[in-house]
């Protein structure tokens, strides 16, 4: 995940997730791995990017809403979601927004 998403022309959507950890990786690391792997399987995924320092930020890509919503309610990710409430989270925010223009080099 340490490159730029390539991602098509607007309009899509990005889903941001902002993220505060617990201590320690109690499989934090295994699992999201297999989440990016498995997000990369679901209809509609353009991408994801993720940085993390103190603060974690990861941003996924999708083509529509619906894509979002499938992704969102996935068995394996609904997994992780809840582990991700009980062990790896001290707080995290979600935000969904629908990306109008994109540009750089």
């Amino acid at each position: 995940m340490s490159t730029i998403a390539s991602t098509p022309k607007p309009p899509y959507y990005a889903v941001i997730f902002t993220s505060l950890r617990t201590e320690g990786d109690n499989g934090y690391g295994d699992m999201a791995t297999k989440m990016v792997e498995l997000a990369a399987q679901q209809s509609g995924f353009l991408g994801i990017e993720s940085a993390r320092e103190e603060l974690g930020i990861t941003v996924s890509y999708w083509s529509d809403l619906e894509s979002i919503r499938n992704w969102k309610t996935n068995a394996e990710h609904l997994q992780a979601q809840r582990l991700g409430r009980e062990q790896w989270y001290a707080s995290f925010k979600v935000r969904i927004s629908k990306v109008e223009r994109d540009y750089g080099f």
